[in-house]
Formats: C-alpha cells, structure tokens, sequence
C-alpha cells in the first residue's frame, strides 16, 4: 500500500511540476522557464524519504513488539527468581528446624550423661575409703580381699572412663549440632533477606513491564496514525491492517517452529529405528537362545505416535484442573485459587493430580523426568529458558495435547490455552 501513496505524491509532484513547466511554456523575454536541477532533486528526494519514512514506520513497530516480548521476559525472570529465592528460603527454614531439633536431643544427651559422670565420681570418692588396699589387708581374709578390693576399683575406674568418654563425645556432638544450627539460622536470615530482595525486584520488573506496556501501546498507536498518513487511508483501516501482518508474524513463526519441532521429532524417531535395527542385527548374529515356546521373535518396533495418549490418572487430573482456571488472572507469585503465575499453576495442576511439586519452574524440571519434544504427552510440563542450562528455565506451562498448553502467561493475559509455539518456542520438556 505504500507504493500508492507514494506513487501518489509523485505525481502530485510530477503533476506540479508539469503545471510549472505549462506556465513557463511560453517565452518570457526569449527564455523558456524550467525547474531547476535543486527543484527536481528536492522533489526526488521528498519522493523517496516518504517512502523510506514508511517502512522506517513498519520496522519501528516490529521492533515495538520485540520489546513488549523483552520486557514480558524480563518480568517473568524476575519473578522465578523470587520463586527460586522462596524455595531455598523454604529449604534453609526446613533444614534450620531440623538442625535445632537435633541440637536440641544432643543437649539433652549431653547433660544426661554429664550427670551420670557427676554421679560416679561422687560414688567412687564415697567408696574410696572403704575399698583401699590397707583397709584389706586388716580383714579376715587378707591376700583375698586385696584381690578383690583391686578387682573392684578396676572395675569402678573403667565404669568412670566409660562415663567420662561418653560424657566428652556427647558434649562435642552437641557443640557441633548448636553450630550446625546456629550456620542453619544464619543461612535461613540471609535467604529471607535475599528472598525480600527477589520480591522487590520482581515487583519492580512487573511494574516497569507494565509501563514498557503502555508506552508500547501509546508508541504503536502514534506510529499507525502516522502510517496511516502517509498511506491516506484510514487509522482504522491502518489498525487492521497492521493488526492482520502481526498475526500473519505469528503464524509464520508458529508454523516454522511446529515444522522445526516435526524435523526433530522425525530426525529422533529414524535415530531410535536405525538403533533398533542395529541391535537386531546384533542379536540374530549370536547364538540362537532356546526360544518361549510360541514366540515368534522379537516383535518390531513400533513407530511413535505424535501425541502418546496420557495415562488416565494423575495426569488427566492435572490438565482437567489447569483447564478450569482459564480466564483467571496472572499474578507473579500467585499459586491459586483464584490467580495464579506460572510455576503455581502447574504446582497446582500436579497437585490435583496427586503429585507435589515445588511453586518454582527450575525445581519442577528437576524433580521430574527430562523427555524428548517428540515424546510429550498431556499433562507434561514444557519449558523455557534463556539458554541450554536448566537453570536458565523462567516459564513453565501444561501440555494438553495436540501442540496445545495451558498456561499462566505473564502480567496483563489471563491464564489461557494456546499453541506451545504461539511465542517462543520452549526449549525443556519433563514429565512429573
């Protein structure tokens, strides 16, 4: 379209200037009148700035969409991490409770048996008088009652060291059970203040995300009215017009991301046949084993669907929950009833389904099983990360099947079911 308007303001141009060269046609003192060299190269150039200022328009609001997806990624980063920074504050107070627990039960022991050491040095000093080896020697049996009168003290000793060692091992396991507990509080205090830090920046992330929102919209709309200027239509019809080559983006980009996922899927599967084959051709080449009777052989492989079915119990309990919040809002750090963000959805989707997972996406690709794109199935969860290490994951959302998810997207969009491949393709893949 804006060949049009350019074509058109090329011709009013042209048209102007024609209508000065049919004025000056005529002799004006025996000189014929026409354009200049500057006339005809500023009109050029205002030709070819029009048409430049419209595609300067189209690539000014591509790049306004690149930075609205920036500014959402952002946001979403900012608020796993407050996610994962209340998951290891989670961990420490668990691992701080533990400890004290046990610094508890080492100090009950060890003042158990400090008593019990008081005790016997208390009864052997009060029997020392009367088991001394001159006060034996005095009785009637003399060389006897030595014997036994050592044997005795022997015996009392070794029950004192006994008691002595014990009272030493559990006082120093209590001294290192009250530093375990005392690193434990100390981890536990920093990790709440680091967790506040994260809670801060995430609201602070989702605010200016919100504001970059705005500001898009408002610098969208500018430019389509100045679009819509410059190719003499309608803003409206500038509007839809420009609202259509988004979603035709968006499509192209879904498609091309769906058939990279089929290559791979298919590139996979042929790895997986050309394994098999290999391994059946190793296993005809040994020795014949004594076969089960009515067995024919190893049956061939079959080829994987596109879509396994998902087993009938916890999983389809899971998307049936994720389904029923659609239409609620996203909030970062929300994990339901009624809001949600995107690792408390699928913490509470699994949990519906009778598996507890952490409210923090990085935690939940680790406590689940790593699957192949190709091998997704409903109530698995997909991932997305900034790179190839899990530890980069910042969204998570459900597959219900048929390349489709449910998600909690991010501030502003409503928990909704969409293409995996609507935005970003997701790079990580579990099942719980």
């Amino acid at each position: 379209m804006h060949r049009v308007g350019v074509t058109a303001l090329a011709l009013s141009l042209v048209t102007g200037l024609t209508g000065i060269a049919a004025a000056s046609a005529a002799p004006s003192g025996g000189h014929h009148v026409y354009p200049s060299r500057q006339q005809v190269h500023d009109a050029r150039h205002q030709v070819a700035r029009a048409a430049d200022d419209v595609a300067g328009i189209k690539a000014q609001l591509v790049q306004a969409d690149l930075d609205a997806q920036a500014a959402a990624v952002t946001a979403e980063q900012a608020a796993e991490r407050y996610n994962g920074a209340r998951y290891a504050l989670q961990q420490a107070r668990r691992d701080s409770r533990v400890a004290a627990r046990h610094a508890r039960i080492a100090e009950t022991d060890a003042t158990r048996t400090r008593h019990q050491y008081a005790a016997t040095v208390v009864t052997s000093y009060e029997m020392g008088p009367s088991f001394s080896p001159l006060s034996a020697l005095q009785g009637d049996d003399g060389v006897a009652s030595v014997i036994n009168t050592m044997s005795t003290l022997q015996n009392a000793q070794a029950a004192m060291d006994h008691s002595f060692d014990s009272f030493t091992a559990s006082s120093t396991l209590a001294g290192v059970a009250r530093a375990q507990a005392d690193a434990a509080r100390s981890k536990a205090a920093t990790l709440a203040t680091q967790a506040k830090s994260a809670r801060d920046q995430a609201a602070a992330a989702a605010a200016a995300a919100d504001r970059a929102s705005e500001q898009i919209a408002a610098r969208k709309s500018h430019l389509i009215h100045r679009l819509a200027k410059l190719q003499h239509v309608s803003v409206a019809l500038a509007q839809q017009r420009q609202a259509g080559i988004e979603r035709a983006a968006r499509l192209a980009a879904q498609r091309a991301a769906e058939k990279k996922a089929r290559e791979q899927a298919a590139q996979q599967a042929a790895q997986q046949a050309a394994q098999q084959a290999a391994q059946n051709a190793t296993d005809s080449a040994s020795p014949p084993s004594d076969p089960t009777p009515g067995s024919s052989g190893p049956a061939e492989p079959s080829p994987p669907s596109a879509d396994p079915p998902a087993p009938a119990s916890g999983a389809s309990r899971a998307t049936a929950f994720a389904r029923s919040q659609i239409g609620d809002p996203y909030v970062w750090g929300a994990a339901g009833p009624n809001a949600w963000d995107c690792s408390g959805l699928t913490m509470g989707a699994w949990r519906a389904g009778g598996i507890s997972l952490p409210h923090y996406s990085v935690a939940q690709y680790a406590q689940s099983t790593p699957i192949a794109s190709s091998s997704l199935r409903p109530g698995d969860l997909v991932f997305w990360g900034s790179s190839s290490s899990p530890s980069s994951i910042y969204h998570v959302a459900l597959y219900v099947g048929n390349g489709m998810i449910i998600q909690a997207p991010r501030t502003g969009r409503d928990v909704e079911e969409v293409s995996m491949y609507y935005w970003i393709a997701p790079n990580f893949f579990a099942r719980p």
